[in-house]
């Protein structure tokens, strides 16, 4: 039998209850096949009574089960041939649900392999045979299976769409090239598909820029979530910090003021006390006169009255009270002057604490920043941990690359940032001039130019020893209260703000604000000259310290 014939009879081989081809088929008393392990399980399942699941005769009694040895060869031979190929080298294989099946095959229909764009046809393996041996047929255009022909055929002329009008940006067939489209640019199919799969490779690349930007916003956004999260959780630590300070200071205060008026409550009683008791002890002499009186002006004995009349008419040794002053005490005012002078108080602890705790989170975005010696002047000396630089008294011999400051004595930091905030400390300590900031990554290194925003440099600076300045256009002197000896520098891309600040004395020196960042920026390092040694001193990149204690 050959494997075509099998193959289109194949739904003589299957079975109606698996409704599969055979395994081990068997047959029952009425004719009917099966295989052993369906027709068993179905009676195990329905064992009240036997029937077969064709024509649904009932046996007495469970039926033996023969081995039909007829089919069971058929149905070898037909697994055999399935598996066979054409003489094209295709496998057959019959097609399953949603794929494209063969245009020829009656009953069991076999998976297409090719389809021709001339016959408009699919064809499996059995049936593509023709077009692979036959010399009229070899000529047919053969592609990977195609299931809407009508796709591919010009609704005009019925002929095979083959050619491309690039004037229109349509395919066409050959008969269109003679007729709408005679004077249009004409190219083959496999030309302008090369050319629209380059335009595909730039859409591609410009997809993946666009996938790229989003997820690098992605992670900003990210970033800012964390750090969002940190700020806030921060600010509530310093806002507790701050006002349990406050709450415990007016405490304080308010106690020590209740102590003061109680004290001078207590000491005004004692005074009036005193008072008292000495007033009623007079009263008691002046009452006791008045009865010793009263009894000598009583007796009718005249001898007796005119020697005693003097002793009692003698004023008795009392304080003249007019001249005592009874004055209450003065509260009035007491509570307004402690108010006072605790909102002063709280005045400079408040402005303190903001500061140091304004201070306090900006040291939260602290990074590792590390000198980049490829950009260092020749006058310029770096330590080995990239952390020191200072400048020498001779110049080194380097090579003038395009990254170097070859006029400014600056070195700028191996760490660049594009967004998002950062931070960092440098130690100024013993230093006559020396210049901090940021500067934008493409600032011109090799000629003289302004320290300011405008060339892209955002700094602050010390010059002659004890003059503070921030390199703006024009630059603006600084008036401090004392000499840094830390300055740190912070930087807010996206709000476009560098702020420098006296670590030591977690006070603020100088901002630039409303900034418009469109590169990255660098941390850069200017020591200064030496100076005969008066600056020698080098500029030191520190690490926070502390910060989570001010």
């Amino acid at each position: 039998m050959s494997a075509a014939s099998c193959l289109l009879s194949e739904e003589q081989f299957l079975c109606c209850i698996c409704l599969d081809v055979f395994t081990d088929p068997v047959t029952v008393p009425c004719g009917h096949n099966f295989c052993r392990n369906c027709i068993t399980q179905h009676w195990n399942v329905n064992s009240a009574q036997y029937r077969c699941p064709m024509c649904k005769k009932h046996f007495k009694t469970r039926p033996e089960l023969p081995v039909n040895t007829f089919i069971s060869e058929m149905v070898s031979e037909f697994r055999q041939s399935a598996g066979k190929k054409n003489s094209s080298g295709s496998e057959i294989q019959v097609a399953k649900p949603g794929e494209l099946a063969c245009d020829i095959c009656t009953g069991t229909k076999l998976k297409a392999i090719k389809s021709c764009l001339t016959c408009f046809a699919s064809y499996c393996g059995i049936h593509l045979d023709p077009h692979m041996t036959a010399d009229p047929l070899k000529r047919h255009l053969l592609t990977d299976p195609v299931e809407d022909m009508e796709a591919r055929v010009c609704t005009k002329h019925k002929k095979t769409l083959e050619l491309f009008c690039k004037t229109d940006q349509t395919c066409v067939c050959s008969q269109c090239t003679v007729s709408g489209h005679s004077a249009h640019n004409i190219v083959s199919l496999s030309d302008a598909c090369e050319a629209k799969k380059a335009e595909l490779e730039q859409a591609e690349a410009e997809i993946q820029r666009m996938i790229q930007q989003r997820e690098k916003m992605i992670q900003q956004i990210e970033h800012l979530k964390v750090h969002s999260k940190e700020d806030a959780e921060k600010e509530i630590a310093d806002g507790v910090r701050i006002f349990t300070f406050l709450m415990q200071t007016a405490e304080r205060d308010l106690n020590e003021l209740i102590e003061m008026i109680e004290e001078r409550h207590k000491k005004t009683e004692e005074e009036a006390d005193g008072s008292i008791k000495e007033l009623e002890q007079e009263i008691s002499a002046l009452m006791k006169r008045t009865v010793e009186v009263q009894q000598l002006s009583r007796t009718q004995d005249h001898l007796h009255v005119l020697q005693n009349i003097a002793s009692l008419t003698n004023v008795l040794p009392t304080k003249n009270w007019t001249e005592v002053k009874l004055c209450p005490p003065l509260y009035e005012g007491t509570v307004i002057k402690a108010v006072d002078e605790l909102d002063e108080m709280l005045s400079r602890e408040k402005k303190q604490l903001l500061h140091e705790a304004k201070l306090k989170r900006v040291q939260h975005y602290e990074v590792d920043v590390i000198l980049e010696p490829n950009t260092a002047n020749p006058w310029l000396v770096l330590s080995d941990d990239g952390k020191q630089v200072r400048c020498g008294q001779v110049r080194r011999d380097l090579p003038d690359n395009a990254e170097r400051f070859s006029l400014y004595a600056t070195v700028l930091a191996q760490q660049s940032f594009s967004y998002g905030r950062f931070y960092y400390e440098v130690e100024v300590a013993r230093k006559t001039d020396w210049t901090l900031g940021v500067v934008k990554g493409s600032v011109n290194r090799k000629g003289i130019i302004p320290l300011s925003p405008l060339n892209g440099y955002w700094a602050v600076g010390l010059r002659n020893g004890n003059e503070y300045l921030s390199l703006t256009s024009p630059v603006i002197s600084l008036s401090l209260n004392s000499r840094p000896q830390r300055v740190g520098v912070f930087v807010s891309y996206e709000e476009g703000l560098v702020s420098f600040y006296d670590v030591d004395a977690a006070v603020h020196l100088y901002s630039f604000s409303d900034c418009c960042f469109t590169e990255k920026l660098c941390p850069f390092f200017s020591p200064g000259l030496h100076h005969g040694g008066m600056n020698a001193a080098p500029l030191i990149i520190s690490p926070v310290e502390d910060t989570d204690q001010i």
